[in-house]
């Protein structure tokens, strides 16, 4: 069964910033191919939501998997739907940014 894919606002509002600093650093066409494998590893989650690593320390349900080793996708599993809450450059402390989201 597949699972529904919705990103928080949060999460849009990570990968824009993304596009704007490499757009900023390596242009936009690297940057719009960059978002893309960034969205297609997202929707990936569909197939296969208990993809990831668990990361209850960080919160109840929470589940991490990278992406190229430069981005970390922060979501949970909701009734089936799969909520991508973050997506943050891989080398943050993880922990600080959520607690200063709530």
């Amino acid at each position: 069964m597949t699972a529904e894919v919705v990103f928080r606002e949060a999460a849009q509002t990570d990968l824009f910033e993304f596009y704007r600093y490499i757009a900023d650093q390596a242009g936009r066409i690297r940057a719009g191919a960059y978002i893309d494998r960034i969205e297609a590893a997202c929707l990936q989650l569909a197939e296969f939501p208990e993809r990831g690593t668990r990361r209850d320390d960080l919160g109840p349900g929470l589940r991490t998997i990278g992406v190229e080793r430069l981005a970390t996708i922060i979501f949970r599993i909701d009734e089936g739907t799969v909520v991508i809450g973050r997506i943050l450059y891989g080398g943050r402390d993880l922990q600080a940014l959520l607690d200063e989201s709530r």
